[in-house]
Formats: structure tokens, C-alpha cells, sequence
């Protein structure tokens, strides 16, 4: 998907998935928001997540789909991040699905599996060659949702793909 590229239709849901603009980056930045508060995190600020998916969407580094239910004048209650890099393995870009997040009041309406959907499809029109993401192992709600979409931890070896990191402190 392309930032500005309208509405699409969720097939057959009724839900409205769309690419945000960058004249949407106030709507993006408050459903982060919201995630961030449901995360319990204070950090980052309310001032610095604008400023961020603003820049990112003027730069063109990521793609943020916003979903909202089959009413027209229903805001976007659903925000999906997807970042790109390039990758010398498959010698394409690679999609990072970075952030899902649906608002509580919206939840088991299917917008998670419409902004999946988007992603998935945005990613292939993209021209990418895969997806990946990480979740908890907790989260059988959203295991199951991606794995209905065929995400695995499988390696191709069979062992279990892991995503390990280093965090910095911050500085500042």
C-alpha cells in the first residue's frame, strides 16, 4: 500500500483498510498511543510518537494502515506499522510487520485479520518477499491470527526461528 492510496475494503467484511497519508498522522499517533498505554509505557511521549510516524511517513520508510468498521464516518479504531528494508537474501525488500494494534472497544470485529490482510497484500503489491514480525508467546490471540495468515517460527531446517535483541539505554 502507498501512503494517500484511499480507502480498500476488507473483501467481503464490510471494514475499511486504508493507508494513511500523512495528513493522518495525528490519527496513527493517537491509536500508538493507545497501544503504548495499554502496553503500560510512559516513553515515548505523546509529542515525540507524532513527530516520529509523521517523519516516517514523509520519508517513505513506513507504511501505516489504519481500519475502521463498514460505517463511512467511522474513525480508524485499528493501526497496523510496516517498515521495509532491503535484503541481500532474497534480493528484495524485506517487510517488518512492526506494530497491530485494535482498540478494545473494537475488538472480535475483525480488524486485526483486516489489517493482517492489508499487510500481507500491500507487502506482496510492494514487491516484497516476506514478512516477519514478532509477538509474545503468550498471545494466543494473536498466534492464532497470524498463523491462520501461514506465519510460522519454523526455520527451514526445522528448528524454531527466535528474535533475540540488545537493548541501549537511553540516552538523554
Amino acid at each position: 500500500m502507498t501512503p494517500g492510496a484511499g480507502d480498500d475494503h476488507a473483501p467481503g467484511s464490510g471494514l475499511r483498510v486504508w493507508a494513511a497519508g500523512v495528513d493522518e498522522a495525528g490519527a496513527v499517533a493517537g491509536l500508538l498511543i493507545e497501544f503504548r498505554d495499554w502496553l503500560g509505557r510512559d516513553f515515548p511521549s505523546d509529542e515525540s510518537l507524532r513527530a516520529d510516524v509523521e517523519r516516517l511517513i514523509e520519508e517513505g520508510q513506513a507504511d501505516y494502515l489504519l481500519a475502521a468498521g463498514p460505517a463511512d464516518d467511522a474513525p480508524a479504531a485499528g493501526v497496523c506499522q510496516l517498515r521495509y528494508r532491503y535484503g541481500v537474501w532474497f534480493a528484495a525488500e524485506d517487510c517488518w510487520l512492526e506494530d497491530l494494534f485494535v482498540r478494545d472497544s473494537a475488538r472480535g470485529a475483525g480488524l486485526g485479520r483486516a489489517l493482517v490482510e492489508g499487510a500481507v497484500d500491500g507487502a506482496r503489491r510492494r514487491g516484497c518477499r516476506r514478512i516477519e514480525l514478532d509477538t509474545t508467546s503468550d498471545n494466543a490471540g494473536a498466534l492464532a491470527l497470524y498463523e491462520r495468515f501461514g506465519f510460522s517460527s519454523a526455520a527451514p531446517n526445522g528448528a524454531t526461528s527466535l528474535l533475540m535483541r540488545l537493548r541501549f539505554a537511553e540516552s538523554g
